[in-house]
């Protein structure tokens, strides 16, 4: 091989590596760019259904359960987006699902709340009626988690006897309550969802006004702030088992 042939050779040889070496810069661009997706992926989403409760009704936006919930979440390290809410004061059963189909909510969510029936008792509906309203409310939630019960966090029903607005008529309200939680409780378990039970915390207005939002019927912020102490940990340890 002559002096000329061989520069010639080391000359290409520099140029095939040069060019390689670009090659497998550009690759792992492409996989950095790929893995951003995933990072997207994995930021909780969450769906909240209800009425007065779950709106806040006489609280600040920052004090709503949901809110509340998710800032709680954020401080523990999980990345959750805002929480959806579709929820209105007055809100019963069939109007909470008159409100979903209007909403036109397309996609399927990480985490679901369902806190519904407290305008059913007031106004007097039919408990037979709530159940079967109350189930179809549930099939929809859990469809909305692409079938996954356990994605679904049924809210009992707060008791408003302990409150100034109910508490002239407590005993009869506490009972009925009683009685329609009953029943969104059968039916949480039959789907085998997650259930918290928060009427108690509720009741505790009785004797301690702070937990009432100024109009006297609802909870206050503090309030809310113990119903996510009961309800962060069923969320947390669904999350960690997803």
């Amino acid at each position: 091989m002559t002096k000329m042939n061989l520069i010639l050779l080391i000359i290409s040889f520099v140029l095939w590596s040069s060019c390689t070496a670009t090659n497998d810069l550009n690759s792992e661009v492409l996989n950095e760019d790929s893995v951003v997706p995933k990072e997207n992926k994995s930021i909780i989403s969450y769906l909240a259904l209800g009425d007065s409760y779950t709106i806040g009704q006489d609280v600040e936006e920052n004090e709503r359960f949901p809110v509340q919930l998710v800032k709680r979440l954020i401080d523990s390290d999980v990345k959750i987006d805002s929480p959806t809410i579709i929820a209105r004061t007055g809100w019963t059963t069939d109007e909470l699902a008159k409100g979903i189909e209007d909403a036109n909510l397309t996609g399927t969510y990480d985490l679901v709340t369902l806190l519904i029936g407290v305008n059913n008792q007031y106004r007097g509906r039919d408990t037979a009626e709530y159940r079967h309203q109350f189930r179809e409310l549930l099939n929809k939630a859990v469809g909305f988690t692409n079938g996954i019960e356990k994605r679904v966090i049924v809210i009992s029903i707060p008791d408003y006897g302990a409150t100034p607005f109910g508490i002239s008529d407590a005993k009869r309200i506490g009972t009925e309550i009683d009685i329609f939680n009953k029943i969104n409780k059968e039916e949480t378990d039959l789907k085998k969802a997650n259930y918290v039970y928060i009427t108690s915390i509720s009741r505790a207005a009785k004797d301690d006004r702070s937990l009432i939002a100024s109009d006297g019927l609802h909870p206050s912020g503090k309030m809310y702030s113990f119903w996510v102490d009961a309800i962060f940990p069923v969320v947390k340890n669904m999350l960690n088992n997803r």
